[in-house]
């Protein structure tokens, strides 16, 4: 079994460019208007499609990945750094009914993603993902959670 989600974007080329450095892999599949990433790790098959002024980029609440050791929270991190991607870091935040260290980042699109590790399961609720607004090469937060 292997998710798959397709996004609207607005500039599919900004998107691939984004995506390409995100995952560390250039689209299987890439067209004038759709692009398709089949990713092996983690298990992905994520794709896009650009729109024309008639229709909306995709909004959802956010996207995430959840990783199997807490060194790939950091390794993730580490690479994005490297690659100038802003990021907004959480640790040991009690969120999604789990206590967690993430990092948040949003495409090209303003779509907010998150790379997780869960420590444990918690009875809390969940919130809605952080406001995040990227500037140049810090994030700022006013608060919040997945």
């Amino acid at each position: 079994m292997r998710p798959h989600l397709s996004l609207n974007v607005k500039n599919l080329g900004k998107s691939v460019e984004f995506y390409s450095m995100v995952f560390g892999v250039k689209p299987q599949k890439y067209t004038e208007d759709y692009a398709k990433f089949d990713l092996q790790d983690p298990k992905f098959n994520f794709s896009m499609h650009e729109v024309s002024d008639d229709r909306l980029a995709s909004r959802v609440n956010h996207l995430g990945i959840e990783v199997s050791d807490l060194k790939y929270v950091h390794e993730w991190q580490e690479r994005f750094e490297r690659l100038k991607i802003s990021t907004l870091p959480e640790e040991n935040t009690n969120c999604c009914y789990a206590r967690q260290d993430k990092f948040w980042f949003q495409d090209p699109d303003g779509n907010s993603w998150e790379i997780f590790f869960v420590h444990e399961q918690l009875p809390t609720i969940g919130a809605e993902p952080p406001k995040i607004k990227l500037e140049g090469a810090c994030a700022t937060s006013s608060g919040g959670c997945c």
